[in-house]
């Protein structure tokens, strides 16, 4: 399977830009808050460490089955970046095709103004116009509310199904028929 690439991706106030090495400084700035580890665990990166994991995420998966696609978001009208989104593409597992593990930060500064609902509609948007994509998933810790709104404005549902503590919430794509 060959490796998937981010392409640049545009909304109504966003520019989805694919992940630079560069992206980093300012998005350790970004991301500097320890209020956005919360849910998922962690501290904030240095801008040092930041790149040091931008370069590994750059260089793709080591895995050739496996893409790595990542985002910055970038909010026009302050002309800065506000966070990411990132989709891990992948065998399902059951032969059923390829699935899309998503996720998206936002700032603290920029949260509540619908940027991360708008950035996860386009990604979803985007894997299912341009990616051999059957299903979008993301795992969202229960207790967080935010990310489960973003989550159901992209279209995905909760399943009963837990991944270390988190809920896996799934949808379906539905392909075009690309025979006409």
């Amino acid at each position: 399977m060959n490796a998937r690439t981010a392409q640049p991706i545009r909304t109504a106030r966003l520019d989805l830009l694919p992940l630079r090495v560069d992206h980093a400084r300012e998005m350790a700035a970004v991301l500097s808050d320890p209020a956005l580890h919360t849910f998922t665990g962690g501290t904030p990166d240095s801008p040092q460490a930041l790149r040091a994991r931008y370069e590994r995420m750059t260089a793709g998966s080591p895995d050739p089955a496996v893409s790595w696609l990542n985002w910055v978001i970038r909010l026009r009208d302050e002309s800065r970046l506000t966070g990411t989104v990132q989709a891990t593409v992948g065998p399902s597992g059951n032969d059923a095709g390829r699935v899309a593990e998503i996720a998206w930060v936002v700032g603290t500064p920029w949260q509540g103004r619908g940027i991360a609902t708008e950035a996860a509609r386009a990604l979803v948007d985007w894997l299912g116009r341009q990616q051999p994509v059957h299903t979008v998933i993301a795992h969202i810790h229960p207790a967080h509310h935010a990310s489960a709104t973003v989550a159901t404005a992209a279209g995905l549902t909760p399943t009963d199904e837990r991944h270390e503590g988190e809920i896996r919430w799934h949808r379906p794509l539905t392909r075009p028929d690309r025979r006409s």
